[in-house]
């Protein structure tokens, strides 16, 4: 490894250890040849998540000149479109060029000699950046409400399910990749509709609502209801009503995905497990808040969160190497 590819490494262990404090915890678990390649996985998305949320923190500004805001929204977008193209040009076999910004530079170096080394389908990056596009106002594929949970699927098999697609060549399955997809993917949705029952306030104002319509349309729901509800830091019976029934369908999807994780190579495993199990025990702290997700967000006791890691270490030593 060169020099400058092992700055952007650490440059992305950085990142995943600030940003994402129970994925990094995860990656612990995980082979040290692994963990460079999962951190600048992260450091991707997290690097194109933070232009999606510039350009959300620009439209709510409200500013004097509506064509200004527009236009620098516009920047967000071409951002984006910049971000994909050089990746693309880069696993070409061409060079990276320097103007996107040191720590861009250092990331997208990162990520494509990872997808490179891996052997990573590299449609999974563009599904990823087309579904980012979609958060951003004035995009042809711009969406803020969701009518069903298909409408949602088809958002996270970007957003989420893409992910766990690219993660799966890292990880290493005992089984044809492709077999192991749809539990892959299903992680990925899982950890992502988990986010969005955490994340409603947050979304609120963002003038966004990534639940789908018709699920609280049958327990009386609706946008006006819950944006009632966070002006008022409260959570309305009904809105309580949709989100333990949009709970049970997230646990099923975690099922689902939790009986693909002995399609993984054996020492991957107990790094899987504890992701899955720390990132579902936000439904379980919203429950014990007696949802109270317009009040704060729903997080993890760090306690649990390192008592859950060190048993799945723990089981796993004793297992012994396979």
């Amino acid at each position: 490894m060169t020099a400058e590819l092992a700055v952007a490494y650490h440059e992305c262990r950085q990142l995943a250890a600030v940003h994402g404090r129970t994925y990094f915890l995860a990656t612990r678990l995980l082979s040290a040849e692994r963990r460079p390649a999962v951190h600048a996985l992260y450091a991707f998305a997290r690097t194109v998540d933070d232009i999606v949320d510039h350009a959300d923190a620009i439209e709510l500004a409200n500013t004097p000149d509506p064509a200004a805001t527009a236009y620098h929204v516009q920047d967000c977008a071409e951002l984006l479109d910049r971000i994909e193209k050089q990746l693309r040009s880069r696993l070409e076999g061409n060079p990276l060029p320097d103007q996107i910004g040191e720590q861009r530079h250092r990331v997208l170096l990162a990520v494509a000699d990872t997808i490179e080394r891996y052997d990573i389908a590299h449609q999974h990056f563009w599904t990823f950046m087309d579904a980012m596009r979609m958060d951003i106002v004035g995009t042809p594929q711009h969406r803020n409400r969701y009518a069903t949970m298909d409408e949602l699927r088809e958002y996270m098999r970007g957003s989420a399910a893409a992910i766990g697609l690219q993660l799966l060549p890292i990880l290493g399955t005992v089984v044809p990749v492709a077999e192991a997809e749809p539990a892959a993917a299903a992680l990925g949705e899982a950890f992502q509709l988990t986010n969005f029952l955490r994340d409603i306030a947050e979304d609120l104002d963002r003038g966004r609502v990534y639940l789908p319509a018709d699920e609280l349309a049958a327990f009386g729901v609706d946008h006006d209801l819950l944006v009632h509800c966070h002006r008022r830091g409260h959570t309305d019976q009904r809105v309580r009503r949709a989100l333990a029934h949009l709970i049970a369908i997230n646990r099923d999807i975690y099922r689902a995905a939790d009986r693909g994780i002995d399609l993984l190579e054996p020492r991957v495993r107990p790094a899987i497990r504890t992701a899955s199990t720390l990132y579902a025990g936000i439904l379980d702290q919203i429950e014990h808040s007696d949802y109270a997700v317009f009040r704060g967000r729903a997080v993890v006791p760090r306690r649990r969160r390192l008592r859950v890691a060190a048993v799945e270490f723990g089981t796993a030593a004793l297992r012994g190497p396979r």
